[in-house]
C-alpha cells in the first residue's frame, strides 16, 4: 500500500482517461494521491478532482514558473481555497533557476510570501527546487525549524543538502529518476537518508520510472520507485511502503 505524494492529475495529459488512471492506481494499492496546483486555475481544478475521488487530496499554490504573473490578489484566492477540507498542503512553491520562465527576483518574492501564508493557514509546504539549492536553503533557513514544515519535492541535490533540509524539519521526496541507471546522486540520497524522512512520488505525468521511462507517468508507477528504493536500502518492499506511507500521513494529516 503506497502513497503518491505528488502528481498533477489536472493536466490535459489525463483528460481522456483520468477515471481509468485513478482506477488502476486504486486497484494497484495506491491508498492516497496528492494532486498539486501550480496557479489559480490549476489549484481550483486540483480541489475539484480531490472532491470527486475519495483517495485524492489537493495542494494549492503559485509555481515559480508562474511567479512573474502572480500578484497578492491571486494569492488571497489561494488562501480561500485552503478552507476546502481536502486541501492538505500549500504547493508547489519554490525557485527554478533552470527554465527561467519567471524573473528570479519575482520568484523569491512570491516564494517567501507563500511560505508566510502557508504558516498563517497552518499547512505544510511542497517545495520545488531546481538549480537553486543554495537560495532555497537560505530562504527556508530564514523561515526557521519545525516538526511539520513540508517536503522537498523531486529532490535533486546531494546527501549533504538533504541532511540540511531534514535538520530544518522537511521530508525528502524521491521521484522515478531514482530508477535511472546513471542517477547515482539520487540513488545515494535514497539509500542513506533516514527512512523516517522519505516520501515517494511520481510527479505524474512527468519523470516516468524504468520500465516506463519515456512514457506518460501515472500514480500506479510509484510502485517501481518504491521497489528501487527498497532495493537500494536492502529492506523489504513492505517496510518501505509502510514507513513512507506513514510519513505522508503525518505530514499531510491524511486519514
Amino acid at each position: 500500500m503506497l502513497i503518491d505524494s505528488h502528481a498533477h492529475l489536472d493536466m490535459k495529459n489525463f483528460d481522456k482517461d483520468r477515471d481509468e488512471v485513478l482506477k488502476r492506481a486504486s486497484d494497484g494499492g495506491i491508498t492516497h494521491i496528492i494532486t498539486i496546483g501550480i496557479d489559480h486555475d490549476s489549484s481550483r481544478n486540483a480541489v475539484a478532482i480531490a472532491g470527486k475521488y475519495d483517495f485524492v487530496y489537493a495542494a494549492v499554490a503559485c509555481h515559480p514558473h508562474k511567479a512573474t504573473g502572480c500578484d497578492i490578489n491571486g494569492l488571497e484566492k489561494l488562501v480561500e481555497m485552503t478552507s476546502e477540507k481536502k486541501v492538505v498542503a500549500w504547493g508547489e512553491i519554490g525557485l527554478d533557476f533552470y527554465r527561467h520562465y519567471s524573473d528570479p527576483e519575482d520568484q523569491s518574492k512570491i516564494f517567501l510570501r507563500q511560505l508566510e501564508m502557508a504558516q498563517e493557514v497552518d499547512l505544510p509546504v511542497i517545495i520545488h527546487d531546481r538549480e537553486a539549492h543554495k537560495e532555497v536553503l537560505a530562504i527556508l533557513t530564514r523561515m526557521g525549524r519545525g516538526e511539520r514544515k513540508g517536503v522537498i519535492h523531486c529532490f535533486s541535490g546531494d546527501a549533504d543538502l538533504a541532511s540540511a533540509f531534514i535538520e530544518l524539519g522537511y521530508y525528502i521526496s524521491i521521484p522515478g529518476t531514482v530508477t535511472y541507471k546513471k542517477a547515482s546522486q539520487v540513488k545515494n540520497v535514497a539509500a542513506n537518508i533516514p527512512l523516517e524522512r522519505v516520501l515517494i512520488e511520481t510527479d505524474a505525468p512527468f519523470l516516468a520510472p524504468v520500465p516506463r521511462r519515456g512514457k506518460r507517468n501515472e500514480p500506479l508507477f510509484v510502485g517501481f520507485t518504491a521497489k528501487e528504493i527498497a532495493r537500494l536500502r536492502n529492506i523489504q518492499f513492505e517496510e518501505l511502503a509502510r514507513v513512507t506511507s506513514e510519513n505522508a500521513r503525518i505530514l499531510f494529516g491524511l486519514p
